[in-house]
């Protein structure tokens, strides 16, 4: 990697999420390869959901109880990363937010939030990581997720990185920062709105006529891979870590057999 040699090994804790640990283990194990290359002493503490689905309900106390086990499993490491843009805004933004009445538990959050970062833009920003060595035979587009994109702030950093697969050739996607139709609860509450966001944000990614559609976060992956399903695409899913980390052998997301 294109990238200076820290003077030790920061010591870091992966926080895989829900979606990845039940649905896409690989992305988690990408994650680990990838800090792992960049020279990071990588754990994996005992961990449960963040408190997001709560949060976004209004579920305050549920969300409050997730985040006060997320704080004592997490805060004794360097940082804290995240293959996910919304996962990681709700830790790095809404923890806080979640214990102000409480001064010994409001330091302790806004710690925690201090070092958490989404995985893209940690390798990128606090690393200080240029390029991966990776191969991706195709075009690929890429689809701005909404927390990724307005909470942390992460556009140029994945592109970036992707900049430097060998192979990869990168066509923006119409619309890329708008939201996917996913929204966590949104999809479930408001199905018919939701489906028609996901078909517009379908019909522009084989629009741009590429093999392989990327993002940072697999709730919206998820949602758009079963839109294009649905409609007969043979567009490719992939989390952006797995492409970083050349760990494209297995079927893309929504995808059986083997993958090519």
């Amino acid at each position: 990697m294109g990238m200076p040699k820290p003077a030790s090994r920061p010591r870091v804790a992966l926080f895989a999420t829900c979606l990845v640990d039940l649905v896409r283990p690989s992305v988690g194990f990408a994650a680990a390869k990838l800090l792992e290359k960049a020279g990071c002493a990588v754990e994996v503490p005992s961990q449960t959901c963040c408190g997001q689905p709560a949060f976004n309900s209004g579920d305050r106390r549920t969300a409050r109880d997730l985040a006060l086990q997320m704080i004592e499993a997490f805060e004794g490491y360097d940082y804290v990363v995240v293959p996910s843009g919304s996962c990681g805004g709700m830790i790095a933004k809404h923890y806080p937010e979640l214990f102000e009445d409480d001064p010994g538990l409001a330091i302790r959050a806004q710690n925690l939030a201090g070092k958490t970062h989404e995985l893209v833009s940690f390798l990128t920003e606090v690393l200080g990581v240029m390029a991966v060595e990776a191969k991706h035979s195709g075009s690929c587009t890429y689809h701005d997720s909404c927390s990724g994109l307005r909470e942390l702030g992460i556009k140029r950093q994945p592109r970036q990185l992707l900049g430097s697969v060998e192979g990869l050739e990168l066509v923006e996607l119409r619309d890329a920062e708008v939201c996917c139709g996913f929204g966590g609860t949104f999809a479930v509450k408001y199905g018919p709105i939701s489906d028609q966001i996901a078909t517009e944000k379908a019909t522009n990614v084989n629009a741009t006529g590429a093999k392989t559609l990327l993002a940072g976060d697999l709730g919206c992956l998820l949602n758009i891979a079963g839109k294009l399903s649905r409609m007969g695409s043979e567009v490719e899913v992939r989390h952006v870590a797995e492409v970083l980390a050349d760990m494209t052998d297995r079927p893309s997301i929504g995808k059986t057999g083997a993958s090519s």
